[in-house]
Parts: C-alpha cells; sequence; structure tokens
C-alpha cells in the first residue's frame, strides 16, 4: 500500500467551555457598549443581578446535579432522534427546577417586590411548572410520552388567561393594547390585544421548547435573548430590564454544567418557563416587535417543525408516505444531519442571535 502522505484532518470546533466563556465576555461586552454609547449607568443597574444570578445558578447546579443523578432522573432519547444524541441517554433532565427558582427571587427580591416583576416570576414559574409535570411524567414512565399536548396547551392557555385577566383588571390596561413599531408606528389592537397575547404566550413557550434539543442550546440563545430585552427595556422599564438579566444570568449559569458535553438538561421546566418570560415582558413592556426580532430562532425552529409536517402531510401517497422538507426538524438537527458539528450548530446559532439583539437596539433608535 502505498502512503501518499495525505492526512486528512478532522474539523475542529471550539469545545464547549470555550462557547460558554465566549458568550458571557460577549454579553458584558455588549452592555459596555451600550452603556457608553445609548444608556448611560445601565451597566452599574444591571450588571450586578445577571452576574450574581449567574454564578448563583452555577453553584447551585454544583449541588442538585449530582441530586438529580441519584434520583435516577435520566433524560429519555427517542430513537427516531440524530443516532449521536442516543450516547446521552441517562444525562439528568429537570435542570430548570435550579435555575428558575433562584433567578425569580433574585428577580422579585432585587426590584423591592415590584408588582410587574412579581406578575412575570408567576406566570415564569406557572409554565416551569407545566414543564416539570411534562419531565415528571416522561421519567416516570421511562418513555418520551409525558403530558399530552392537548393537556400541555390547555394549562398554559389557562396560565396565559390568568396573566391576561390580572393585565385587564389594571388601571392602565389599554397602554398596553396598542402595540408600539419602529418609526413611530402603532396598531391599536383594542380587546383583540388579548387573544393575540394568549397566542403570543402559547407560540413563545412552544418554540423556546422545540430549540431545547442540543448542548447549550436553549441556554445559550435563552440567555442572549433575555439579555437584549433588558437592554431594550431598561430606560422606560428598569424593573422588568432587571427581572430579564436574572433570569438571563441564571440560564447563562446554567451553561457552566449544560455546554458540551452536557452533565444535565433543562428539560421543559426550563424551557417552558423561558418562553413565558420573554413572552410575559415583551407585553408588560410593549415590545412585542422587539421580541418578534430578538427571537426570530425560536420562531425559525417551530416554523421548520410545522412547515415539516403540513409538507409531509400534503405529499403524503396512498401508501401513508410524506415527502420531507428537511431531513429532520426542528432545523437544528436537520444542520446536524447534513453534517454539521453539535458545537458548530450551537455556536452559528449564538452568533445569529447576537446579531438579532444588536438588530433590534438599532431599530429602536429608529
Amino acid at each position: 500500500m502505498v502512503d501518499t502522505g495525505v492526512r486528512v484532518r478532522k474539523a475542529k470546533f471550539p469545545s464547549g467551555s470555550s462557547l460558554a466563556l465566549g458568550l458571557a465576555i460577549s454579553l458584558i461586552s455588549l452592555i459596555v457598549g451600550v452603556d457608553l454609547f445609548l444608556h448611560p449607568n445601565i451597566s452599574s443597574n444591571l450588571l450586578m443581578p445577571f452576574t450574581v444570578s449567574s454564578i448563583g445558578v452555577a453553584a447551585l447546579g454544583s449541588l442538585a446535579v449530582p441530586i438529580l443523578r441519584r434520583l435516577k432522573a435520566g433524560q429519555i432519547i427517542r430513537e427516531d432522534g440524530p443516532q449521536g444524541h442516543l450516547k446521552k441517554q441517562g444525562t439528568p433532565t429537570m435542570g430548570g427546577i435550579f435555575i428558575v427558582p433562584l433567578a425569580l427571587i433574585l428577580g422579585v427580591l432585587w426590584t423591592g417586590f415590584n408588582d410587574k416583576v412579581i406578575a412575570c416570576s408567576l406566570l415564569t414559574l406557572s409554565f416551569a411548572f407545566i414543564g416539570w409535570l411534562d419531565d415528571w411524567k416522561i421519567l416516570r414512565r421511562h418513555s418520551n410520552k409525558g403530558l399530552s399536548p392537548r393537556s400541555k396547551l390547555l394549562l398554559q392557555a389557562l396560565f396565559a388567561i390568568i396573566f391576561c385577566g390580572w393585565l385587564g383588571l389594571s388601571q392602565d390596561w389599554q397602554a398596553f393594547t396598542t402595540i408600539n413599531l419602529p418609526f413611530k408606528l402603532a396598531i391599536p389592537l383594542g380587546i383583540a390585544f388579548f387573544p393575540f397575547a394568549l397566542f403570543v404566550f402559547l407560540g413563545s413557550s412552544n418554540a423556546t421548547n422545540l430549540t431545547d434539543g442540543l448542548d447549550g442550546l436553549a441556554g445559550g440563545t435563552g440567555a442572549i435573548a433575555l439579555f437584549g430585552m433588558a437592554l431594550l427595556l431598561f430606560p422606560k422599564n428598569p424593573e422588568l430590564a432587571i427581572f430579564c438579566m436574572c433570569l438571563g444570568g441564571g440560564y447563562l449559569g446554567f451553561l457552566w454544567h449544560n455546554r458540551h458535553p452536557a452533565r444535565v438538561f433543562m428539560g421543559d421546566t426550563g424551557s417552558l418557563a423561558l418562553g413565558g418570560a420573554l413572552a410575559s415582558t415583551a407585553i408588560l413592556g410593549n415590545l412585542l416587535w422587539a421580541f418578534a426580532i430578538i427571537g426570530a430562532i425560536f420562531i425559525w425552529e417551530s416554523i421548520s417543525v410545522i412547515a415539516q409536517v403540513s409538507y409531509f402531510k400534503a405529499t403524503k401517497d396512498e401508501n401513508g408516505k410524506g415527502k420531507r422538507l428537511f431531513k429532520m426538524a426542528p432545523f437544528h438537527h436537520h444542520l446536524e444531519l447534513i453534517g454539521w458539528h453539535e458545537l458548530q450548530v450551537v455556536g452559528v446559532f449564538y452568533i445569529t442571535g447576537g446579531l438579532l439583539v444588536s438588530l433590534a437596539i438599532l431599530a429602536s433608535k429608529l
């Protein structure tokens, strides 16, 4: 056999630790830049809750992850998913139980029990509870089947309606029913705002849930989105901004344990709570337009699933077989199956999330 001297080099990607550290440095750099050029004193108000929450969740996770492992709260990996994920079978899940409570407590305390923050915290906690029920049923049954989709949606709708009911009873509820847009445009929805808000809650929580499929993906993109919302909320709603920073710091701290290779997954407990938090702050802060930009990753992940299912049904033949738009949905799995490394997907999503935040900040100045 002739040795040609040619060696095939494996592609090198940043480690999970490098991605998490790079994300933390990038977020801090972004807030310093905003502090210098857009909103003076923003860093002095927001960096501390962000940092304390991040360190607190990372430290709490060091205690919680071994407990979850002893309780055998291991993730059940779906057999029809990417085959490379089967090795993750048994990794502890339900990590949201040490992200959400600590971050919410810090947010409420840091804002002096602000009523808007309490409302967002209760909504976030209720969505975390739905996720916990789903995770618990999956672990109990040792299968991927937790709450039925209908039950999950009904519970989400119930808590979202309660939140909207509280908003409707507030004295200034009419101020929320007009959707502000860039270029000083506005869309007055009136009473139609409330069903629209319900749609936002359901869409947001399920979209972030779908994004939770790779090590560090939902945690990192969630931290970026919450960070971006905080920067936009700060001038007019500093309490909501602090709330977002506490929760965003919590998801960043979670990456200490969830970075590739993950030692724990957040589960529906963490992913549904993330969507609820983003939706509630966007509604109360009248930043739904900004959330549509910042949350574009989550929206696309959701669209990819809807498009995949719809196309499959539309092209189904007499044998019940249909065609697929993507190799697998959500979209991050499609990228894996066309040859992208898990770390490559996560890194590109992080960069995209940062660019979306920058775009939203620029749009807010129009």
